[in-house]
C-alpha cells in the first residue's frame, strides 16, 4: 500500500504516527499521532532526529497550536516488559491514534508495520523524512520523551539519563553495572537483565 502513496497529494485528515524511545534500557517508549491542518502550514518538519533541539521545541510548540488534532500516548515500562518492545509500540501507537479528537480517513505509520486500528493504515519506511504529518508526530513524540527522561535525572542522579536518555551509552551501562537497575529500567533487555541477576548474587551472599 504504501508504495503507492504519491506524498505530495496526500488527502485532509491523514494522521502521522511515530514512536520514540524503542531502543533505551529505560523509560517508556512513547509515541504520538497528528493530523495537520492544511490551512495552516508549518514550515521545516523533518525527522526529529535530524533537528536541533531548540529547533524540535519551537517546531512542538507550533504543531500543538496548529495541528487540527493530535495525540501524545505511551507504552509504560511494565507493559514493555510484559509485552516486549514491539508489542508495547503498537499498543502505543494505537492509543495515540484513539485519543485523536478528529478522525482519521487514514493512518500513516513510520516503519515497515501497522498496529491494529480501528481506522484504514498503511507503514511508511522512512516517513518521517517523507510525510510532513509523521514528522510532526516525530517531534511531539522526542520532545515529550527527552523532556521527560531530563526530569527523571533528578530523581535517578548518577546514570546521565538527562544526557542519554536511556540509551545503552557506554556511561549508562557503567553506571547500571556500578548502581544497578532502577524502577524505570525495563527487565526485559539483556544489559538490564544481566544487572538485576548481578544484584540478585551479590545480595545472596550477604544473607
Amino acid at each position: 500500500m504504501q508504495m503507492g502513496l504519491d506524498f505530495t497529494l496526500v488527502e485532509e485528515l491523514v494522521a502521522g504516527v511515530d514512536e520514540v524511545g524503542r531502543g533505551p534500557l529505560c523509560g517508556d517508549v512513547v509515541t504520538a499521532a497528528v493530523i495537520l491542518d492544511p490551512q495552516r502550514p508549518i514550515l521545516g518538519l523533518n525527522d526529529s532526529k535530524k533537528l536541533t533541539q531548540a529547533k524540535r521545541e519551537a517546531l512542538f510548540d507550533e504543531i500543538c497550536e496548529k495541528a487540527l488534532s493530535f495525540c501524545i500516548a505511551r507504552a509504560e515500562v511494565a507493559e514493555i516488559d510484559r509485552l516486549n518492545i514491539l508489542h508495547a509500540t503498537m499498543l502505543a501507537m494505537q492509543r495515540a491514534v484513539e485519543g485523536l479528537h478528529v478522525t482519521p480517513r487514514l493512518a500513516l505509520i513510520d516503519g515497515n508495520r501497522c498496529p491494529t486500528l480501528s481506522v484504514p493504515a498503511a507503514p511508511v519506511v522512512q516517513g518521517d523524512s517523507k510525510v510532513p504529518a509523521i514528522a510532526a508526530a516525530s517531534i511531539l513524540a522526542k520532545v515529550t520523551r527527552d523532556r521527560e527522561m531530563s526530569a527523571l535525572e533528578a530523581l535517578y542522579p548518577g546514570y546521565g539519563i538527562g544526557a542519554h536518555k536511556g540509551y545503552p551509552t557506554p556511561v549508562h551501562l557503567e553506571a547500571l553495572a556500578r548502581l544497578g537497575p532502577t524502577p524505570i529500567h525495563r527487565r526485559s533487555f539483556a544489559p538490564v537483565r544481566v544487572a538485576y541477576e548481578r544484584r540478585s548474587s551479590a545480595l545472596a551472599t550477604l544473607l
